[in-house]
């Protein structure tokens, strides 16, 4: 399968433990190279890289990669990595700017957000209105 799309290459400091995240998250690894892999799930990819020196470094508790994953499948993907939810700002609810979207703290500390337009969920207008009032 051939994902269409722009698609993050996220640097890592433990290669290992960047894959095992993405895993859990529902995504399959989908090549063989031990320096790049490429994970596909949910209608999308991400694509690792070992960290090493220079603008691939990633600081120490300081992370500024970042990656937002636009499915529908958004609930479905926050039960599975509950524990790394950001609390309490990233929690899954409609945002006030129309997306349903739950922030994950992922590998290095990595910024995951997965979101779906709150009009296409269900909630639409008036779960944006409330989130808006909240």
């Amino acid at each position: 399968m051939v994902s269409i799309g722009a698609f993050p290459i996220i640097p890592s400091n433990n290669l290992s433990d960047a894959v095992a995240f993405w895993q859990r998250m529902g995504f399959a690894r989908s090549n063989t190279d031990d320096n790049y892999v490429i994970m596909r799930g949910w209608d999308c990819e991400v694509h690792l890289i070992q960290a090493g020196s220079g603008p691939w470094s990633v600081p120490e508790n300081n992370n500024p990669f970042g990656v937002f994953i636009r499915t529908p499948h958004v609930e479905a993907i926050a039960a599975r990595v509950d524990d790394l939810i950001i609390r309490p700002g990233g929690v899954l609810r409609h945002r006030e700017w129309g997306i349903y979207e739950v922030g994950i703290c992922g590998h290095d500390g990595t910024l995951v957000r997965v979101g779906w337009p709150s009009q296409l969920i269900g909630g639409g207008d008036a779960a944006v209105r409330s989130a808006d009032q909240a």
